[in-house]
């Protein structure tokens, strides 16, 4: 029970400090740092929207094996991804995720595609001024997709892969659900 409360907490102090940078004048990038199968994530603020606690979605039939389902999120009818199964992540053998953890983020309304992200642990929030950019390959010379942004590393050295929504949900190989 203690475990739900904290991560109750931890959501609330999220759903805060996204709002508080969304209305910082600030013009450093700030990200919500999330985990897939155990690889770190960042998310765009400006890009994800609301989070929401993992309930299970409704399964669709005849989709790809990355679309979950819909699921009603504040009376929205949205598609569910699972992020780390879209992006090819192979979970190593050793990560357990548990769906305790597990939460939905919504992308923000602004892209017009409803649409709900699970990834498997909050992570908290992350800025470029707090973490190391890497020196990625020259332009044109990676077969990465559109909707991969920069890599980071934090003050710990953890890697973190930018993921930009905006890219992501207008890419037309996210937006094929059928199978």
């Amino acid at each position: 029970m203690a475990n739900k409360e904290a991560l109750r907490d931890l959501q609330t102090r999220l759903a805060q400090r996204m709002q508080q940078a969304r209305a910082s004048t600030d013009t450093v990038q700030s990200w919500l740092a999330v985990e897939c199968r155990g690889v770190g994530l960042l998310l765009p603020l400006e890009q994800a929207g609301e989070i929401h606690a993992y309930t299970p979605p409704t399964h669709v039939p005849h989709t790809r094996d990355w679309f979950r389902g819909v699921c009603n999120l504040r009376g929205g009818l949205f598609g569910v991804i699972d992020l780390g199964a879209y992006l090819g992540i192979v979970a190593p053998q050793d990560t357990a995720t548990s769906k305790d953890q597990a939460r939905l983020v919504a992308v923000n309304p602004q892209f017009g595609v409803n649409c709900a992200l699970v990834i498997d642990r909050l992570a908290g929030l992350k800025r470029a001024d707090q973490m190391k950019k890497l020196e990625g390959p020259p332009d044109g010379a990676s077969a990465r997709p559109g909707f991969a942004g920069s890599e980071w590393t934090d003050g710990d050295g953890r890697l973190w892969q930018e993921v930009r929504l905006a890219s992501l949900v207008s890419d037309e190989q996210f937006l094929g659900v059928a199978a």
